[in-house]
């Protein structure tokens, strides 16, 4: 019996995700006592449930970007943002590493990548890109199965009052393959808290195994159904809650080891629970979609939202009901987190949902311009409380959606005309090209989803090649990866058991304070100590931990303490060496330092052996700390001036830096002007020429929670955390009442940085590009480095007021002119990909788009007099004819096309083929037929008899062309002209 009311479970769940309704049935809730309840009412009695009678501590939704993780385009799932502690990296100084028990809302998108929802929004009822994820976790075996099923039991029968007999449970019901037996601990829990037995079903691990990935932590889970239903018929199940027991790890080779520590780590939609508990028809009749459509319908003039699907829905009306209030609500969401339509990775998939957001409103809903703009309000009244970055960003959420939407209608007009003019030059039956389809698309030029231009062409009856846009996309692909940057090397890591044993053992994390162990002297340099420490383990390439190493062996080592920077918060890791005590005389390099869970691990390549216990000295390659320090309160002073510069809200996105030069990220509104460019770096020379102090110290985070123009980012940061304040003692920046921190720079951050500014030396920005829109990538320079960029700017500067010069007095000739014009577009050249400051690199690019303008203007007047010229002297020396051949004395091939041209406007019946003598025997050739010449006689053959008598080429068309060739006798070539001439006549 449980065995078939298993297999009909499964068939009815299976049949339920294919199906694209929620499941047609009345809008009723399944109590009519209490009227519905809010969906804010909902997530606040979800987060006062475990935080008031469970003791769970409220943490706030991580951003939609991920932080750190390279595998995710987008927060996914609730469990991202704890991924450290599931891995076991967490930094024991983080607030995370004091985590036990924790519930939240989590905003997610699943669009790209691996979990994409995106092509199915609008089709059914159930997709989105954008949800709500409420969780509750316990760390480190805070609670386990039976906890978290009571807790999970409790909310939804007590609080929320679903009825029992509404609700089934499945649990994993093991893999014999794997060794793994069913989880009758769970199923057991369920039975206890009074679930009927035949609501208790067992599914294998595609059901009921999770799995962060192809490797890592994983383990069983049991999930929680809703009957949509009820004792109306055969069981419609919708999953409501996972619950996933995090109690084994997947290792590289595929097998499974269990954990040093189990977790919990559960997982229910928001969107899907307050339908059950609103008795809506889908999530989108719910009041976290109903003010949308409203919205909508009151700003299209359409029909009020049906619900319908498929065939049902004519026009696909409904469709685009969902798929605009599905997708204005992700891009809300997105760009208020920093993540803004762009062309590459995360922003190039919001791009896509932005462009089918305008696609649908636009062509079904036939939205007025600025339409989508006009709804984000009602996102952010809808969401604004429960994630204020919504009001605090609503502003530039409307100006990136409606400038987007602006620019997107453009291009959606010239695809039209680009389409229209192609299908005119197509035979009946021809494919339309693969090539045009490409340009137009998001991969090329106009940025058109590819489905779009399908759609188009299929309304007009045509195929796509769709063979050759294969091709045309896996060229691109492998051109991308050419172009790629290469990737880092990720070096040692330890894995979650290494670090597992590290803590079973007792090891404490490694003391790195010595990093900040340096001094000025007298004389302005600096000091660097040396730091002394004990070997506690050795790693091999693999990550196993041994007792010794031979020699040439590339290794790990784990350290009671060092003076070496670990690579974090966008500083590059510390360079440079340690010694055996004792034997100074043998150097191991050490190339990279790395932060594992609290753990400093060193790479090195030991030239002799080396063994736990071992005392080693350490020394950091000084000129590289030093480099990194400068560039890193280098970067807080720029933090700073782009603030001064663009207003207090400018958000900084990220930055990274390394002796060379660093990279800065910042939110902004448009690309930045030369002037604004030029005053952020005059704000930093002014802190840089006053040797301002840079003051460090650990303090309190509660200290920092409330400081006005306090900067940090986005990242955890250790209790006690390092502050870094410019000018000003730390505590008088922190006095709340002083707002000292608004004038100047303060920073949370755990990098090294220089003890007074002079040292920086100078700062230049060098680079500047849109990573996406609404955000601007800077690179810069300082030192040495930004001096030689600002000698090369003025002199490059220089060059180009010269050029000016020349243009302004004119020239009688042409080859003169000429000669100016190449001059200019090697300046452009020069200018473009020089290293020079970015403000000034702009301006003399305006300038000398001006001056190639005028150049080209001057050179085609002086062009059309000289050929003038020339061609009233062949006019005398040539009676009325069908025929001119001759030579002319120029050395520009474009004025001999211009007295070929002249010539036959002033003749038309006359054919004419000109030959200009060069140096060194080299020949310009031009030549263009009379109108009414017998077909035949076309001007690119002439020109390519000649020209190849005199061992050249030619191109050209039936009327005009020109060519080139060498020869020691003219009057052979122009014999030949005259030869093939006379023949067609």
């Amino acid at each position: 019996m449980a065995a078939s009311m298993a297999a009909a479970a499964r068939r009815l769940r299976r049949a339920f995700r294919r199906s694209p309704l929620w499941g047609g049935l009345s809008r009723r809730p399944f109590s009519s006592e209490p009227p519905p309840a809010s969906a804010t009412a909902v997530r606040d009695a979800f987060l006062s449930f475990f935080r008031d009678r469970h003791g769970h501590r409220l943490v706030p939704s991580a951003s939609v970007r991920p932080r750190g993780d390279p595998s995710l385009l987008f927060v996914n799932a609730g469990m991202n943002q704890f991924k450290p502690i599931f891995l076991g990296t967490v930094d024991p100084r983080s607030e995370m590493a004091g985590f036990r028990r924790v519930a939240n809302s989590q905003k997610c998108v699943r669009a790209g990548g691996r979990h994409n929802d995106l092509e199915d929004v609008g089709r059914d009822l159930s997709h989105h890109t954008f949800f709500e994820m409420l969780g509750n976790w316990a760390f480190g075996g805070e609670y386990f199965k039976e906890e978290a099923c009571r807790m999970a039991w409790e909310l939804l029968t007590q609080v929320y009052g679903i009825p029992e007999d509404r609700l089934w449970v499945s649990y994993f019901g093991g893999d014999p393959k794997a060794g793994l037996d069913p989880d009758l601990e769970s199923r057991d829990i369920w039975l206890s808290l009074g679930v009927c037995a035949s609501h208790v079903l067992s599914f294998g691990p595609q059901e009921n195994f999770w799995e962060m990935g192809n490797t890592g932590p994983c383990g069983p889970c049991t999930e929680i159904h809703y009957d949509l239903a009820g004792r109306g018929g055969a069981p419609q199940l919708v999953e409501l809650w996972n619950l996933v027991f995090i109690q084994h790890n997947r290792e590289a080779d595929g097998s499974l080891q269990p954990l040093p520590q189990r977790h919990v780590d559960t997982g229910m939609g928001l969107e899907r629970l307050v339908a059950v508990l609103q008795g809506a028809r889908s999530t989108y009749d719910t009041d976290l979609f109903s003010p949308l459509l409203d919205a909508i319908q009151q700003g299209c003039g359409v029909p009020p939202y049906l619900g319908r699907v498929g065939a049902a829905d004519e026009g696909r009306t409904d469709m685009a009901y969902r798929v605009v209030a599905d997708h204005i609500r992700t891009l809300s969401v997105c760009i208020a987190d920093g993540v803004c339509p762009g062309m590459s990775g995360a922003p190039l998939v919001l791009r896509r949902i932005l462009r089918r957001a305008v696609r649908f409103s636009t062509e079904v809903l036939r939205a007025p311009p600025g339409f989508l703009g006009s709804l984000v309000p009602v996102v952010v009244e809808t969401l604004g409380d429960a994630y204020p970055e919504l009001r605090k960003h609503s502003a530039q959420i409307v100006n990136l959606v409606s400038e987007d939407e602006a620019a997107f209608l453009a291009s959606l007009q010239r695809g039209r005309h680009i389409i229209d003019q192609t299908l005119r030059r197509l035979g009946p039956s021809d494919l339309f090209p693969a090539e045009v389809a490409w340009s137009l698309s998001l991969s090329g030029n106009l940025g058109l989803p590819l489905d779009l231009v399908e759609l188009m062409l299929e309304e007009k009856g045509v195929q796509l090649d769709s063979a050759g846009l294969a091709r045309l996309a896996q060229e691109e692909g492998q051109h991308r990866s050419r172009q790629a940057e290469p990737a880092q090397e990720r070096g040692l890591q330890l894995n979650v058991h290494a670090l597992g044993d590290l803590q079973r053992r007792g090891v404490p994390p490694t003391d790195d304070s010595p990093k900040y162990n340096y001094s000025l002297r007298p004389s302005g340099g600096y000091e660097f100590g040396t730091c002394e420490a004990q070997v506690l383990q050795l790693y091999t390439e693999d990550g196993t931990a041994v007792a010794s190493v031979g020699k040439g062996q590339r290794c790990g080592l784990l350290l009671d303490k060092t003076n070496f920077y670990a690579e974090q918060g966008g500083q590059a890791s510390d360079r440079g060496y340690l010694v055996r005590v004792g034997q100074e005389d043998v150097l191991f390099p050490v190339p990279r330092a790395q932060v594992c869970g609290g753990f400093i691990l060193h790479e090195a390549v030991a030239p002799e052996g080396l063994e736990v216990g071992d005392q080693v000295q350490l020394h950091v390659d000084e000129a590289w700390r030093l480099g990194c320090m400068e560039k890193h309160t280098a970067t807080h002073l720029l933090n700073w001036a782009l603030r001064q510069t663009l207003g207090p809200g400018t958000e900084q996105r990220g930055s990274h830096l390394n002796p060379e030069r660093l990279r800065f990220d910042v939110a902004t509104q448009a690309p930045l002007t030369p002037e604004q460019l030029r005053a952020v770096e005059g704000t930093v020379q002014e802190a840089v020429g006053q040797d301002e102090a840079v003051y460090m110290e650990e303090v309190a985070l509660a200290r920092t929670a409330h400081v006005p123009g306090l900067r940090s980012l986005d990242e955890v940061y250790p209790d006690p955390v390092r502050v870094v304040s410019v000018g000003v003692p730390v505590a008088e920046a922190l006095d709340l009442a002083s707002q000292v921190a608004l004038q100047t720079s303060l920073e949370l951050c755990c990098g090294t940085h220089l003890l007074r500014t002079g040292a920086i030396g100078d700062l230049v920005i060098v680079g500047e590009r849109q990573l996406s829109r609404g955000t601007t990538r800077l690179l810069a320079v300082t030192g040495e480095q930004a001096q030689q960029a600002r000698e090369v700017g003025q002199a490059l500067a220089q060059e180009v007021g010269a050029a000016a010069e020349r243009l302004s007095r004119g020239s009688q000739d042409v080859v003169e002119a000429q000669r100016l014009s190449k001059d200019m577009g090697r300046l452009t050249d020069a200018v473009d990909t020089a290293v020079m400051p970015q403000w000034q690199r702009r301006e003399l690019q305006a300038t000398l788009k001006v001056l190639q303008r005028r150049a080209n203007t001057a050179i085609r007047k002086l062009e059309t007099g000289q050929a003038a010229q020339k061609t009233q002297e062949l006019l005398q020396r040539h009676s009325e004819g069908p025929l001119i051949v001759d030579t002319v004395s120029t050395e520009s091939l474009s004025v001999l096309v211009k007295v070929v041209r002249q010539l036959c406007e002033r003749a038309p019946r006359t054919s004419v083929l000109l030959l200009s003598p060069q140096p060194l025997g080299h020949v310009l050739c031009a030549c263009q037929v009379a109108q009414g010449t017998t077909p035949a006689f076309t001007a690119e053959a002439w020109a390519l008899a000649v020209c190849s008598h005199m061992g050249g080429k030619a191109w050209g068309s039936q009327v005009v062309a020109q060519g080139t060739g060498t020869t020691a006798d003219l009057e052979a070539a122009l014999r030949t002209a005259r030869a093939y001439a006379l023949n067609q006549l």
